[in-house]
């Protein structure tokens, strides 16, 4: 059971590049499949912080690797999104650089500041992965943009300043942080107590 959360983690590392291919292979024909493997990714990466706290296994080199996988698994669907829909994904450039721009940032402030990335798994952030859910079932699913779309954009960038504030307000680098609010309660010298089933 110790190994489950790096198998969930391997499935959806794995899951990646088998999205991309499909989507560069197959088409438009790949976009069942496609749905299917991006939320058969979003259970693992759902069960697998659940499953290492749950097995007392969870620990920074855990979470930095699936903060890590995430990245490449969300790329991974954007990238496909831009295969098998480039008009509407062109359409909305400006919206992308935004939060690539804000993703970008993070990673910098981090490393700036506590030479690592950053791993908070905020809660916000597990909202922005939902909206994201959404917008590429849409995207890929339906080949339209809309409501979906930028819900996933406004709640992607509310979660990256959240993200920003909570490096900024750490004293130093810790993951599994909720949000800016807690990183606050921490600067104070305040602990925080954990779940099984959040972080």
């Amino acid at each position: 059971m110790k190994k489950l959360p790096y198998i969930l983690i391997a499935i959806r590392f794995i899951i990646a590049p088998v999205i991309l291919l499909l989507a560069y292979l197959k088409g438009g024909e790949s976009r069942f499949i496609i749905l299917i493997l991006m939320y058969l990714g979003l259970l693992t990466d759902i069960f697998d912080g659940i499953a290492a706290r749950k097995t007392g296994v969870s620990s920074e080199k855990l979470r930095r690797l699936d903060s890590q996988t995430d990245l490449i698994f969300w790329l991974s669907l954007g990238f496909a999104s831009y295969l098998l829909t480039p008009e509407l994904i062109k359409n909305e450039w400006e919206s992308i650089l935004l939060i690539f721009i804000m993703e970008a940032l993070c990673y910098i402030i981090s490393i700036w500041k506590f030479g690592k990335e950053t791993c908070t798994h905020a809660f916000l952030a597990k909202m922005w992965g939902l909206s994201l859910l959404t917008a590429f079932t849409y995207l890929i699913g339906f080949q339209q943009a809309g409501w979906a779309f930028y819900l996933a954009v406004g709640v992607g960038l509310v979660s990256h300043i959240d993200v920003i504030l909570i490096i900024l307000l750490l004293p130093k680098w810790q993951y599994d942080v909720p949000s800016c609010y807690h990183a606050w309660e921490i600067r104070k010298g305040k602990q925080r107590k954990k779940t099984v089933f959040f972080n």
